[in-house]
């Protein structure tokens, strides 16, 4: 039989998770039909359900592993594999010292934040308004675990039933593009003050114009990295005016 102790902690957990939980449905479609068509990927290559399901546990890098199923079925080459999973996640340097701050007071459950961040956690992460009554750390926690729950469950089902799947899939990968415009939409929706937003978007642009759609990437996230941290200053004391 539980004791008082037990359900208030047990309720306050469930509270944290109920939280999160909106945050990510926007997530959830999208992992799930990427994490298939992974899974499927993997299925038709020769590889039974196992791979795509631990692949999705351990590494938890959509990018890093489409490329890997080409890299098992490759010679032995330990150094590609490190330059090029290190190439296809270096925005995760902009991503980690942007989170800094906030993950600044969440004890152990830093090690699994920093493990479990990609794109889509990130993005949830750094721009919800997270409720005063509901601890910060354990609500990106719960984000973070909700949204690597539905890549692995889509890769695995993608695994199992890929060779059942006759209809075309091509194109499905565009639900990763159209998961971020509904997450730029509300967040544009949410915050009154749009400059931050418009300057990484001009930036994104000017560097898609100078480097190329193949290398624009990280010159814009140093662009935009630079900009927001000379102009980060500014944008705290007027949102401190607002308040």
């Amino acid at each position: 039989m539980k004791t008082n102790t037990e359900t208030k902690t047990q309720n306050k957990y469930i509270k944290f998770l109920k939280a999160a939980f909106p945050h990510t449905v926007p997530i959830l479609a999208g992992f799930l039909f990427l994490g298939m068509t992974y899974g499927i990927y993997m299925n038709v290559s020769g590889f039974n359900f196992v791979y795509p399901m631990l692949m999705s546990m351990t590494i938890f890098a959509g990018s890093v592993e489409f490329v890997t199923v080409n890299l098992l079925l490759g010679s032995f080459d330990p150094v590609q594999a490190f330059v090029m999973a290190l190439m296809l996640n270096a925005r995760h340097i902009f991503y980690g010292i942007s989170m800094l701050d906030k993950f600044k007071g969440t004890g152990l459950k830093k090690i699994y934040l920093i493990f479990g961040m990609c794109d889509e956690t990130f993005s949830v992460n750094y721009t919800a308004d997270i409720p005063k009554d509901v601890d910060r750390g354990w609500f990106m926690f719960f984000v973070t675990l909700l949204n690597q729950i539905y890549w692995v469950a889509g890769a695995t089902l993608g695994g199992i039933f890929g060779s059942f799947i006759t209809f075309d899939t091509k194109g499905l990968e565009f639900v990763m593009t159209a998961m971020f415009v509904v997450i730029f939409l509300e967040q544009w929706l949410k915050d009154k003050n749009h400059i931050p937003a418009l300057i990484g978007l001009g930036l994104s642009v000017l560097s898609l114009a100078v480097f190329g759609s193949s290398n624009f990437m990280l010159p814009a996230m140093f662009a935009i990295l630079a900009a927001l941290t000379i102009l980060r200053k500014p944008f705290e004391k007027k949102g401190g005016e607002a308040k």
